[in-house]
């Protein structure tokens, strides 16, 4: 019998053998693993763009140059709308498979 650790797997639980439960359970551990360093590499990457790009404001705002464009205004305003709204641009709900695919 194959399992998914996923919505599927936890439909009939009662029905399941302590064995096929405890393979359940190591999936999603697994799949938590990949998640958490996923996550712990995009916030890496997140830290290199910010410090990026606070350097090169530094350097604009050091030279004289504006830091802050109107456009900048208009999309900050339109995020914190949507925050205040409660709507996210993420669809949590999404399954990443084909985007693991791509990368293999």
């Amino acid at each position: 019998m194959e399992h998914h650790a996923g919505e599927d797997g936890l439909i009939d639980l009662h029905q399941r053998s302590i064995q096929e439960l405890r393979e359940l359970l190591d999936e999603l551990y697994a799949e938590e693993q990949k998640v958490s360093y996923r996550r712990r590499v995009l916030h890496g990457k997140i830290d290199i763009m910010r410090a990026e790009l606070v350097r090169r404001l530094k350097e604009d705002r050091e030279a004289g140059k504006d830091v802050v464009s109107g456009g900048d205004i208009e999309q900050l305003i339109e995020i914190l709308a949507n925050d205040l709204r409660g709507v996210s641009r993420i669809d949590v709900t999404a399954d990443d498979a084909d985007e693991d695919d791509a990368q293999d």
